[in-house]
């Protein structure tokens, strides 16, 4: 449980000047590689199905096994140098597959999604630069270091993880990528993408915790209140999903800041794997529905597809929190270690509020 395998690998040495590409391997980096490795596994077998009739489906193939192969280097990596490359490479992928169909729609989804995701690259960059101070990049050697210093990385950081996570107030680009192939969404803004901002915030924690961090906490707050609010209102399947993700990830950012990393990254694990279904089976369902996304059209679907329809309300029941399937487990911890955190009353409505509004759009979903 507390063993940590670094694994250096010289891959260029040039007179003195040696290159070195450090993995870090513990039980944090293994367990999120295998629920990625595994989602992208299953998400690649559906997309031969699903893309069969594409003209560019190798391209997509090439684009989807970068993107995994970039967050692997982002999980893997203790060095905010080769972070930056795999955060970059998730940037740039998500980039070609959110534009993947080439209409306007995607062109003005992608540029958001570009754009936004260029301020945490420039905070990445700038923490980097900063951390020339101390002589390292290697996170580990900061993590006890108390000094007024440290203040500016933390933040710097918390800018990126904000970006990356699709946080108020960079929080437009998560609905506006599910003009994206139904698989990409799967796999990119379900699991993988919107992660590795929270991610990189598990991993620095123990700097997090030094500085009072309630304006953040306030802000996932209002993510989790303001998506899972209008998802209510929406009528778009996919996007109804993309605000329930944004939902469940302003609940992680939120109990990340009360300052419980390790359940925040226990919400991730179960979350990525019942959301990457729900994607999936509405995947199925909107081809099924001759590429028809609106959910009022959608009745009667449990007469033509019994199995695709079970797991989706399967799936969308651990959504809500439904009692012994996953999303019970960690939602429950998360609500029971909330209210005897002892934070004020205005914390505990939104939060509440916010999960009920779970639990209506999904039967809201259920319903249609």
């Amino acid at each position: 449980y507390n063993q940590v395998f670094l694994l250096d690998w010289e891959f260029i040495t040039y007179n003195s000047m040696m290159i070195t590409l450090t993995l870090i391997f513990d039980w944090m980096s293994l367990l999120f590689s295998g629920c990625v490795f595994f989602i992208s596994s299953m998400v690649i077998m559906y997309s031969h199905s699903y893309m069969i009739s594409d003209l560019n489906k190798i391209r997509f193939l090439y684009l989807v096994l970068m993107f995994i192969f970039s967050m692997f280097m982002l999980i893997m990596s203790p060095n905010l140098v080769s972070i930056l490359i795999g955060w970059d490479g998730l940037g740039l992928v998500s980039y070609c597959l959110v534009i993947y169909f080439q209409n306007y729609k995607s062109h003005s989804a992608g540029m958001l999604t570009i754009l936004t995701n260029r301020i945490g690259d420039v905070a990445i960059l700038l923490s980097i630069s900063w951390m020339m101070n101390f002589g390292s990049w290697h996170f580990f050697y900061y993590m006890f270091i108390y000094d007024n210093w440290i203040f500016y990385l933390v933040f710097l950081l918390i800018l990126a993880g904000f970006t990356k996570s699709a946080q108020i107030p960079f929080s437009s680009w998560l609905p506006a990528a599910m003009a994206a192939p139904t698989p990409v969404s799967a796999l990119v803004h379900s699991s993988t993408l919107v992660t590795a901002g929270v991610y990189l915030l598990i991993r620095f924690s123990t700097m997090i915790y030094m500085f009072n961090c309630d304006f953040f906490l306030m802000l996932s707050l209002l993510t989790m209140f303001m998506s899972g609010l209008g998802a209510n209102f929406e009528f778009d399947l996919k996007k109804i999903i993309a605000l329930s993700t944004l939902s469940q990830l302003g609940l992680m950012m939120t109990i990340l800041f009360l300052g419980y990393p390790y359940l925040s990254y226990f919400h991730l694990l179960t979350h990525a794997f019942f959301k990457a279904l729900l994607f999936l089976c509405a995947g199925l369902m909107i081809h099924v529905m001759n590429d028809t996304q609106d959910i009022r059209f959608m009745g009667g679907l449990t007469y033509q597809l019994p199995f695709t329809i079970t797991c989706f309300c399967i799936s969308n029941l651990s959504l809500c929190g439904f009692p012994y399937l996953s999303g019970f487990y960690s939602k429950d911890l998360i609500l029971e270690l909330m209210t005897f955190s002892g934070s004020n009353m205005f914390i505990y409505i939104i939060m509440y509020f916010s999960v009920g509004l779970t639990v209506s759009y999904s039967v809201r979903l259920i319903y249609y």
